[in-house]
């Protein structure tokens, strides 16, 4: 995982140093977004994460008419389950930030793709106790996208995202096992150029 998060940073520190454009170099978008975990736990199996709606904010930085970078914020809840049974719940804040590549930059039609990183807190945990989880993690993001040209500098966005995310869960303080919910992030929006 951390070469992933020094590719990241890499590719980051690359597009910075390219040529700003002059004008309409910003994006900003608002999505309905729905989190939807594809959990899984080890040693102890049978922990699960049920799927979380969420507005998402995002705001995008065009390095050049292909080559932008993301940063995206949003919010969820979660149920906790192990083997069906409730276990509580915990609140999920990932910002996540990609570096983009957008195709047919001047259609009406423009796809992109991203890969980057997120940073998750953990917070307004609610585990029965003695149950808790590490409140830090960090992993990578996939994105794949497309924007469909409305209006002037104005467009609907269709966007999904694979967020790498795990947690320690601790009894006690003792470490029990590694929850992974690793969400897809399936969101539809409005964005527009300024």
């Amino acid at each position: 995982m951390r070469s992933v998060i020094s590719v990241g940073v890499l590719s980051l520190m690359v597009a910075m140093s390219g040529t700003v454009n002059a004008a309409d170099n910003w994006m900003f978008r608002v999505r309905a977004a729905e989190v939807i975990p594809d959990a899984s736990s080890a040693p102890v199996s049978g922990v699960d994460a049920n799927s979380s709606f969420s507005p998402e904010v995002d705001l995008t930085y065009f390095f050049t008419k292909n080559i932008a970078v993301e940063a995206i914020a949003a919010t969820t809840r979660h149920s906790i389950s192990l083997n069906g049974g409730n276990l509580g719940k915990v609140s999920v804040l990932p910002p996540t930030v990609t570096l983009q590549y957008h195709f047919n930059p001047e259609g009406s039609v423009r796809p992109y793709v991203g890969a980057g990183i997120n940073y998750t807190r953990f917070y307004n945990v609610k585990l029965s106790a003695p149950l808790d989880v590490e409140r830090n993690s960090w992993g990578g993001a996939l994105q794949i996208g497309v924007d469909f040209a409305v209006g002037k500098n104005s467009y609907i966005n269709l966007d999904v995202k694979k967020i790498f995310l795990e947690t320690d869960v601790k009894s006690s303080g003792t470490y029990l096992t590694t929850l992974k919910l690793d969400p897809v992030v399936v969101g539809i929006g409005y964005g527009f150029r300024f």
